[in-house]
């Protein structure tokens, strides 16, 4: 990947590659949606939520921060379709497992991203994310929005789907690259060169290494 992506994600708090940061998304200052419609009021609502964890003065304690920690991992949970995103990073390799590998894939998958996310976030400091338009079809939406984090304005965008009629987001879009197509393609490498039972191996060793952090 491009250097001068790399840096972009990590001005807003993520890092892709071996980490994403699920969603400096959420720390804006002043949202103001251009075109709200379902998909966006569901960002809007994480988001608010997300706030008002960060701007809890008595979670701000070092004592209370694995409380703190465990919100935020929770909300964005609620937003996020992890098993979508999984599988989609997948690709093909998804179709011929079992159960019980999707389960623990997605486990997996889940953990490291989670992790890196409620790192990135308590730390970012960002001017703001604007909401520029949403795009919707069918069970599908897009979100665009515009993170302006110093005298830069990055384009993030929210890839949603409508289940059970809540939106769930399984794809973030920055500055064109894709988190999705990115984890697709260094999984790819993986089980081009491996196998699944090595790639989940690896997966292991990092959710081991989060949980003992």
């Amino acid at each position: 990947m491009p250097r001068y992506v790399v840096q972009r994600w990590k001005k807003i708090g993520f890092v892709m590659g071996a980490t994403i940061a699920l969603t400096a998304m959420i720390v804006g200052i002043g949202l103001r949606p251009a075109a709200a419609g379902g998909a966006t009021e569901a960002m809007k609502s994480t988001i608010d939520e997300v706030l008002k964890i960060l701007g809890d003065k008595d979670l701000k304690h070092p004592e209370k921060s694995a409380q703190r920690r465990k919100m935020l991992e929770k909300v964005v949970g609620d937003r996020f379709d992890y098993a979508e995103m999984s599988r989609r990073s997948l690709g093909s390799t998804w179709t011929g497992l079992s159960a019980p590998e999707r389960e623990e894939f997605v486990g997996l998958f889940q953990t490291l991203l989670v992790s890196t996310y409620a790192e990135k976030v308590e730390t970012y400091s960002g001017e703001g994310v604007h909401y520029l338009s949403e795009r919707t079809e069918k069970d599908y939406a897009e979100v665009r929005t515009k993170v302006l984090t110093g005298k830069t304005e990055i384009p993030l965008d929210y890839r949603l789907l409508n289940r059970d009629s809540v939106w769930r987001v399984y794809d973030v879009v920055v500055d064109g690259v894709s988190l999705v197509n990115n984890y697709r393609g260094q999984f790819s490498k993986i089980l081009k060169n491996g196998s699944f039972a090595e790639l989940v191996d690896q997966l292991r060793k990092k959710s081991e290494k989060i949980r003992t952090s």
